[in-house]
Order: structure tokens, then sequence, then C-alpha cells
């Protein structure tokens, strides 16, 4: 067998792997966040996190096929680790993008929510009260 389908057949298998294992991380521990950035609706936040893992699953898996590609015919075992590493490397950083990027847009709506509820006075108003004469 080519040393070339041998490296694809390991990045395949790495980088799904570790597509699935970072999503259901994410899905399981953004459960809660995204329950109190939609102030505790649990059926909203369980149908958001699971939008936001299958758009993860489909950029990732996307960016992991298209980027299976290898210009160079590898010829040894060194070039298999060589290969691998970039590919890889490159895989792991995007992941690692993404996920940053999903906790930054996440906890910019939780600010939001946080501001929100700041605004609004714990108690209702309970009468107006007339400015007393020189003040």
């Amino acid at each position: 067998m080519d040393l070339t389908v041998v490296a694809y057949v390991i990045y395949l298998l790495v980088s799904v792997a570790l597509t699935i294992w970072v999503a259901r991380t994410l899905s399981q521990n953004g459960r809660i966040f995204l329950a109190d950035v939609l102030h505790g609706n649990e059926k909203l936040a369980d149908a958001v996190n699971h939008l936001l893992v299958v758009g993860f699953y489909l950029v990732n898996l996307g960016f992991v096929a298209l980027y299976l590609s290898q210009d160079e015919e590898i010829a040894d075992a060194r070039g298999v680790f060589e290969a691998l590493s970039t590919k890889i490397g490159v895989v792991l950083l995007v992941l690692g993008a993404m996920h940053l990027g999903n906790v930054y847009v996440l906890n910019k709506i939780r600010r939001r929510g946080i501001m929100e509820r700041e605004q609004q006075p714990p108690v209702p108003p309970q009468d107006w009260v007339a400015p007393a004469v020189g003040a």
C-alpha cells in the first residue's frame, strides 16, 4: 500500500475523532452556559446547542475533507509523520479557533443579557412622590 494512502487514512481517523471529541465536549459543557444565556429556557438552550454542534461538524469536517489532498508523494515513514504533524496541527488550530469563536459570541450574548437584567428595577415602582420644595 502506498504510504500517501496510509497517511490519508491516519489523518482522517485522527481528525474526525478529534472533531467528534471536541464537539461532544462543547455540547455537554456548553448546555449549562446556554441555559444561563437564554435565561433558563432549557428547550431553547438544547435547540441552540444542537444547531451549534451541527454547524461545528459541518465547518470542521468540511475543512478536514478539503485539507486532505497531499501535493507530494510520501516516500518513507518520516514523510508520513511530517505530513501528519502538519495536517493534524492545522486541524487542531482550526478546532481551537472555532471553539474560541463560539465562546466569544456566547459570552457577548451573555453579557448583553446581564446588562438587560440590570437595567430593570428589582421592584416595580409603587407610587409617584412629588419632589420636596427647595430640593
